[in-house]
């Protein structure tokens, strides 16, 4: 099965869909994610390229470290 992150979609909507994407995106250094009270607010609004460009993460460092985790990155 093809696990497919879509750049377009919320954080939230994706660690719904993916729940293992948590752990992961905490390791890359989104740490809000961690805290369920972030995830369900901010994490409702918040996609990971506006993650990555607010937190100072290279979104390229991102993709590259979810599609070694098995990921396909669907872009806009």
């Amino acid at each position: 099965m093809t696990k497919t992150i879509d750049l377009e979609k919320t954080v939230y909507e994706l660690t719904e869909q993916y729940p293992e994407l948590a752990g992961i995106m905490k390791e890359i250094g989104f740490l809000g994610i961690a805290n369920p009270v972030m995830l369900n607010t901010m994490g409702r609004i918040m996609t990971i390229p506006k993650g990555c460009e607010k937190m100072g993460i290279d979104l390229g460092e991102v993709k590259k470290v979810l599609t070694e985790k098995g990921f396909e990155i669907k872009e806009a």
